[in-house]
């Protein structure tokens, strides 16, 4: 401040205060005098903010007002820093008059973080609300899937090449799959499907879905993978990660209706303390994965809305509101983070951060697959009688041994009632509350029996692969 308004003491203050304090002309608008703080958080030197005005720190946001001269002496308003950053603040403000001059003191107080905060806060409560109706739907829409998809397999396995009836089948087949693809949305956006995570190269995931995401493009789009070098592990569910990847890359897809390109991306990032502070998110090292295009931009407006369940701007014949959503439920389930940086006209960027791991990455990635057949004894806890069923007759067409209970106090009971070895309980994914309960029980008396949670709904064929997996080779 001017030494004449702010002689000893009071320059020390001015000075010393820990959040940045600046004076302006209010007629000229240019700064008269900033403090250390306004240079450390905004990036400008002394002398660099004496030659700007106060709408040079102005940024342009559709859902914050430009900060008006002269008006309020409190609002909050969207800055912008040297090295282009943008920041929600609260400014508080005082008129003085110095030497017949009329200026404004302002202290400014970064309120990011806070708002990030509130609206985390309101997302996850939206999610909680709407996540309990659609968790018990998604529970028992599946149980129904699951007999639909499986006895259609069955039925397939009786019809000879050729048979005219196939193609009907195929229909009923594909309809089903359609669903079971919504009800696991649903799953995950309520946040009640186990995860089966391992620790992945997120490299290794891409390269594996790259050929599949090639045929959803359109020949005006394409796209592009840029993998870094050496990239650490994270542990995640390999199929829930390449749910986010199919999920993102769709949308980016369809934001470009004049094409362009989609570019996925990885790199290794050390997230500091003040970067965190401003993301939101926790200091440490992540892996980061970006998937970017170059379409049409999100509006301010609905990109506030973007992870809301069920809000979507396509029609509905191409779009539920629940693939960023469950982008979001994935995510927050493997303890990562996820930012949208777009602007209408110059495309938009979605990055996601999960957290490095120092584990070693699991061996190979391509065993070879173990054979259907097996004698073992399984112990099937399902209180659906159709899926009970369907498991029923796909493993002991394959010669497993069965039995069968609806809860878990059934489970220890025919437990308990069964003299011979039980190689394997299998439980729902959905119920693995009463999965654990059961296999808390069993290994107390019986420590070498194995637990399968199995997501629905399921093929016979993945069905009997993932018990196979779960014994280990004959």
């Amino acid at each position: 401040m001017p030494q004449s308004a702010s002689p000893g003491r009071d320059r020390r203050l001015f000075d010393e205060s820990p959040e940045p304090t600046w004076l302006y002309d209010e007629e000229t608008l240019r700064f008269l005098d900033v403090n250390r703080a306004a240079v450390a958080v905004y990036g400008y030197t002394r002398n660099e903010f004496l030659r700007l005005t106060i709408n040079d720190l102005q940024a342009v946001s559709a859902d914050r007002p430009r900060q008006p001269a002269g008006a309020s002496l409190r609002g909050e308003f969207r800055h912008q820093t040297k090295h282009g950053d943008q920041m929600d603040v609260e400014v508080v403000g005082s008129r003085l008059t110095i030497d017949g001059r009329q200026t404004r003191l302002e202290i400014v107080r970064d309120v990011s973080f806070d708002l990030a905060l509130e609206s985390q806060l309101r997302h996850a409560q939206n999610i909680e609300t709407v996540g309990r109706v659609t968790g018990g739907i998604a529970h028992d829409f599946n149980n129904v899937l699951a007999a639909i998809v499986g006895h259609i397999e069955v039925l397939s396995d009786y019809m000879a090449p050729g048979d005219p009836r196939s193609a009907e089948v195929q229909a009923i087949r594909d309809a089903a799959e359609l669903a079971a693809d919504l009800t696991r949305q649903l799953v995950v956006f309520s946040s009640k499907q186990r995860l089966q995570e391992t620790v992945l190269n997120l490299n290794d995931v891409i390269e594996r879905a790259r050929t599949g995401l090639q045929r959803l493009m359109r020949d005006s789009i394409a796209l592009e993978t840029r993998p870094a070098d050496a990239l650490w592990s994270v542990n995640a569910d390999a199929g829930q990660i390449f749910q986010i990847v199919l999920n993102l890359v769709v949308n980016a897809r369809d934001a470009m209706p004049d094409g362009g390109v989609v570019t996925l991306e990885t790199a290794n990032v050390t997230i500091g303390p003040d970067v965190a502070r401003r993301r939101s998110i926790e200091p440490g090292d992540y892996v980061e994965l970006s998937v970017t295009d170059t379409g049409t931009g999100i509006p301010p407006q609905v990109r506030v809305r973007l992870f809301e369940p069920f809000f979507t701007t396509k029609d509905r014949h191409r779009g539920t509101g629940l693939g960023l959503s469950t982008v979001y439920g994935i995510v927050k389930q493997s303890g990562g983070h996820i930012i949208v940086d777009s602007e209408v006209g110059r495309g938009s960027k979605f990055v996601i951060y999960l957290p490095a791991t120092a584990a070693s990455q699991e061996a190979a990635l391509h065993e070879p697959a173990p054979g259907e057949r097996g004698s073992e004894t399984v112990l099937v806890v399902e209180s659906d009688q159709s899926v009970q069923s369907l498991i029923g007759n796909v493993l002991r067409r394959r010669g497993y041994n069965l039995l069968v209970a609806q809860d878990g106090a059934g489970a220890v009971r025919v437990a308990d009632e069964h003299e011979a070895a039980i190689h394997l309980v299998i439980a729902s994914a959905a119920e693995s509350t009463t999965g654990a309960e059961v296999a808390t029980a069993l290994r107390a008396r019986r420590p070498d029996t194995r637990v399968l949670y199995l997501q629905k709904p399921f093929t016979p064929g993945g069905l009997v692969k993932k018990v196979r997996a779960a014994l280990g080779p004959q």
